[in-house]
């Protein structure tokens, strides 16, 4: 008989064992971002994004939804989220919330997005095919 208490929390620590993971749920905290901004924060490949995103939405940290082609991110907080998952949540925020790392990164995603609404003159990455593309979201392009 699986223990279903043991598994979530397996699957949580296990999630929340990258810097990367853990660096992903800490921008979510300012609100939805879409994959490809998330992948251009990171500065990885499409393909690793998406297996981080895979693991921490496993874990029920994130929810995702499909707009069209493209797919966006936030932290969970639906009836489907659990409580393990929200005090997980609550506890990187308290623990490294305010942290250099937190606050450079947060600095990274501001100056993403800013790029971003000078370049297309938009809010919302979603709203422009071209925003889509690896190579505008690149830190080459957009730095």
């Amino acid at each position: 008989m699986v223990d279903m208490p043991f598994m979530n929390f397996m699957n949580i620590t296990r999630a929340l064992s990258d810097e990367n993971r853990v660096r992903i749920l800490m921008i979510l905290r300012d609100g939805e971002f879409c994959v490809c901004q998330i992948t251009a924060f990171l500065d990885l490949s499409p393909s690793t994004t998406s297996k981080h995103l895979s693991i921490l939405k496993h874990a029920r940290l994130i929810e995702g939804k499909k707009d069209g082609k493209w797919v966006y991110y936030r932290l969970a907080n639906s009836a489907e989220s659990y409580e393990m998952a929200r005090q997980a949540i609550e506890w990187i925020d308290r623990s490294i919330g305010d942290s250099p790392v937190a606050k450079e990164d947060a600095e990274r995603v501001r100056n993403i997005l800013e790029k971003e609404r000078e370049r297309y003159g938009i809010e919302d990455c979603g709203a422009h095919d071209e925003f889509h593309s690896v190579a505008v979201h690149s830190l080459e392009v957009i730095d």
